[in-house]
């Protein structure tokens, strides 16, 4: 009996400590399976913003709380369409309000992923860690700040793995969050400006495919597909500036080992 209840309780332990990420994986997974993520597209986008511009114009504290609010959900359940999200703020609020949403959303839900990650995994792995995974722990969380900066500014890793990580690694949450908020401003608010011009692209892209359709005449649907891909904005001289920046953020790093290597 002493058996069946040690076991009932330890049961009892994992489901309390595991439960909002078990919620969290279960919410992701139905709204993969009802195919919602697939309306968090530039083409939705395009196809809405007269109805969304006119219900902002009436109510703009509800659809920025909306908006924030769907960013942090589409972050802590890591779905696509976190740079669409990006786009869509400064295409529907301006380049400045859009950015700062989403600057605010995706903290948000970055720290949502922390915590849940934290309390639900950080221990386990602490516990079981071999040494070399200890050392890479020990190195980590020694220059926290200048690693997790870098990985921020520059996108190399996605963007769920980059808010998972640090929570495995023992990254103090102070670090995390100030982190977070520097190394996605530069990111954020560059899509956001290009969102704040995303008209012209739209009204362009449309006139194109209509003349493609009009051209082709029966099946040209196939033949002239109608796309607005983000990754588009994300250009090489965009790219080669938050690279610029993540070197910048490892400098410390590199001067601390050089002074160890000195000593």
């Amino acid at each position: 009996m002493d058996t069946v209840s040690d076991m009932a309780r330890g049961a009892a332990d994992w489901l309390k400590r595991l439960w909002p990420l078990l919620l969290i994986l279960g919410a992701g997974g139905f709204i993969f399976a009802m195919g919602w993520h697939r309306y968090l597209t530039l083409e939705h986008l395009a196809g809405n913003r007269e109805t969304l511009r006119a219900f902002i114009e009436g109510n703009l504290l509800l659809a920025l709380a909306v908006f924030v609010a769907l960013y942090a959900l589409t972050v802590a359940l890591s779905l696509p369409g976190g740079a669409v999200l990006t786009i869509a703020g400064g295409f529907l609020f301006g380049w400045l309000v859009g950015g700062a949403a989403s600057v605010i959303g995706a903290t948000l839900g970055a720290v949502a992923v922390f915590i849940v990650a934290k309390s639900a995994l950080s221990d386990v792995l602490q516990a079981r860690a071999g040494p070399m995974l200890s050392r890479f722990r020990e190195g980590f969380h020694r220059d926290a700040f200048s690693y997790l900066l870098f990985l921020r500014l520059v996108p190399i890793f996605p963007f769920w793995l980059v808010n998972l990580a640090p929570a495995l690694l023992g990254v103090p949450f102070t670090t995390y969050v100030v982190t977070t908020i520097l190394g996605i401003i530069p990111g954020t608010f560059a899509f956001s400006l290009a969102g704040a011009g995303l008209d012209s692209v739209i009204e362009a892209q449309q006139a194109a495919h209509q003349s493609c359709l009009a051209k082709a005449g029966e099946g040209g649907q196939e033949s002239c597909p109608y796309g607005l891909d983000p990754s588009a904005l994300l250009t090489p001289e965009l790219i080669a500036g938050l690279v610029a920046l993540g070197v910048v953020a490892l400098i410390p790093v590199v001067v601390k080992w050089f002074r160890r290597r000195a000593a």
